[in-house]
């Protein structure tokens, strides 16, 4: 879809498969990368969806089996052209816990897939309602530097959970510093073969990209790794192997609903809802690789519900966004979905009877190439460009970073969001503003302190404002108005209120406004408005604030109101007051 085509303009088979859509589009020159990515991502995501499955109680199996569904229907469904989608760490951990308590200390862990398949389905119905009710618009809170902390926050999550496999060091604990303090309690067990294999990687992926940086470097490195195993046997001096793959494809059956209460499974459904999709959604915009790859909130709604609804009916378990297996795809040249069709394709050869080939990749390999893949998630230039831009906002970044890296992506991400908000708060409740004068060769009205050679016109304020009034600002307003009137360098007769950025106004501003109209009218001073909008004159009216002020005092434009007040300064004084243009008058 163009970037200048409206939404409402196309069909709405189009709008609910987008991914289709993008097919009609796919240039040849894609297909390299997206097969390059495609195996690389398989390479990493058997061992791991299997590990996954195994945390929950369930058969290593169910974790491959988990992975078909969701990236076949977000092929269909999603707008994000690279990202992964299918089991993963965070919604993984839920799954765990909430089928934990589901099925109780009674229940036995026979129960669990039948509990983890019914949560999938309560998960996608969650997901589906969002969907219906077009709540994918809270994303709209998930600002630029929200975005950069949440990713340097996982790419330090990422890493730490590869400590074990690139040192063979054991470790242990739910939260990151206990992962850390096991891990340096433990650092005398490192194993010194692992280590090198994991160090000789990560040499060449950065050695690759330094000098020959579209060089397919992540496969040749797995695959350079898993033939050294085999040809030398290094699997003898303790390296460990994904080994045996199991095999055979899911069986499509129907849940028994009678297993759970549905009311006890509704928090456990909508905390990995949160979870998830907050996840999905900022993975899915970090990887939007150009201006008309647009990521589309409700429909990532609805891709990840009916992913979600088709795995619990595959006996599969809660699935979202694998932020690490998606940079392995773009780090690998992933260009569009297609390369989750070849994850597919070669995840069932796997079930069925490509196991071997995998088998002697060396955990050692694929830790290193996660490791490689989330320093790619830390961009310092835009680390630079945000602290330039604003202290705050590079507060806002550290701040979801370290969230993000201590409490997870759900608290992380809760607490940026508020800090960002308050941030909103701060900003526009004190907001900027100035007292307008003519500048000789530019044309308008600009700010007296931004241009020291400008000149106010006689007599006349001209102030601006730059925010909506409301309750908040509304003291604030009012005050640095009658300090722009104190200030002003010669007794005032007009305050002219810029309202051009005063876009909105509540009950509580507009009682601000009456007392400033009252309190400048007892001094002698008139109070008038220019470039006072169609809707902010439409709230104001009722109010009856624009007959107290006069129409005749309500200007379209500054310019006329200018005119205005020279003309009536000229009538009492018989001539045109200091500072104003003459091309003003003219006009």
């Amino acid at each position: 879809m163009s970037a200048h085509t409206k939404r409402s303009e196309v069909p709405l088979w189009q709008r609910l498969v987008p991914g289709v859509v993008a097919m009609r589009g796919y240039e040849r020159g894609w297909l390299k990368g997206d097969v390059v990515a495609g195996v690389t991502v398989a390479a990493y995501l058997v061992p791991q969806v299997m590990a996954y499955s195994i945390i929950m109680g369930l058969p290593a199996v169910a974790g491959l089996w988990a992975a078909l569904a969701p990236l076949a229907v977000y092929f269909v469904l999603g707008t994000s052209r690279k990202m992964s989608i299918g089991p993963e760490t965070t919604t993984s951990l839920m799954t765990a816990a909430g089928v934990g308590a589901l099925v109780g200390a009674a229940g036995g862990p026979e129960r669990y897939a039948e509990v983890a398949a019914i949560l999938a389905i309560g998960v996608g119905l969650v997901c589906i309602v969002g969907f219906v009710g077009r709540l994918g618009f809270v994303t709209r809170l998930l600002s630029r530097p929200v975005l950069i902390g949440y990713l340097i926050g996982i790419a330090v999550l990422m890493m730490v959970s590869q400590l074990s496999k690139v040192t063979k060091v054991e470790t242990e604990g739910e939260e990151i510093w206990h992962e850390i303090w096991s891990f340096i309690q433990n650092a005398g067990q490192i194993h010194l073969p692992t280590v090198l294999m994991a160090g000789a990687v990560l040499i060449f992926l950065f050695g690759a990209k330094w000098l020959i940086p579209k060089f397919p470097s992540p496969i040749v490195a797995l695959l350079v790794a898993a033939g050294a195993v085999a040809i030398f046997g290094l699997d003898k001096l303790g390296l460990e192997v994904i080994g045996e793959i199991p095999r055979g494809l899911p069986a499509p059956r129907v849940p028994d609903f009678s297993e759970v209460d549905f009311w006890a499974l509704l928090p456990y459904a909508v905390g990995i809802a949160i979870v998830g999709f907050s996840d999905n959604i900022l993975t899915a915009r970090a990887f939007a690789s150009s201006k008309d790859d647009k990521v589309d909130s409700n429909q990532e709604l609805l891709a990840l519900g009916t992913a979600n609804v088709a795995n619990g009916f595959l006996q599969g378990f809660p699935v979202s966004s694998s932020g690490s297996r998606t940079v392995l795809g773009n780090t690998a040249g992933a260009k569009t979905q297609v390369h989750s069709m070849v994850v597919i394709a070669l995840v069932i050869m796997v079930l069925l009877f490509a196991g071997p080939v995998l088998e002697y990749f060396p955990d050692a390999a694929l830790g290193a190439l996660v490791i490689y893949a989330a320093t790619q998630l830390i961009d310092v230039p835009e680390l630079k460009r945000i602290a330039r831009f604003r202290k705050s906002e590079l507060i806002i970044t550290a701040v979801t970073a370290l969230a993000v890296i201590l409490f997870g992506v759900l608290v992380g991400i809760s607490l940026a969001i508020v800090l960002s908000i308050l941030d909103l708060i701060r900003r526009i409740t004190s907001p900027y503003a100035d007292v307008l004068g003519y500048v000789s060769g530019i044309a308008g009205m600009h700010s007296l302190d931004d241009y020291p050679d400008s000149e106010p016109v006689e007599g006349l304020v001209v102030f601006r404002y730059d925010s909506p009034l409301f309750f908040a600002n509304a003291d604030d307003f009012s005050s640095r108005a009658l300090q722009a009137i104190d200030e002003a360098p010669q007794p005032v007769r007009w305050f002219l209120l810029n309202a051009e950025a005063n876009t909105e106004v509540d009950l509580t501003a507009v009682d601000i406004l009456k007392d400033l109209r009252e309190e400048l009218e007892s001094q002698g001073i008139r109070f008038a408005m220019a470039r006072v909008k169609q809707d902010l004159q439409r709230s104001l009216e009722p109010t009856q604030f624009i007959r107290d002020v006069g129409k005749d005092y309500v200007f379209a434009t500054l310019p006329t109101a200018v005119r205005a007040y020279a003309e009536e300064f000229h009538e009492r004084f018989s001539r045109v007051p200091e500072g104003i243009p003459k091309d003003i008058l003219e006009n």
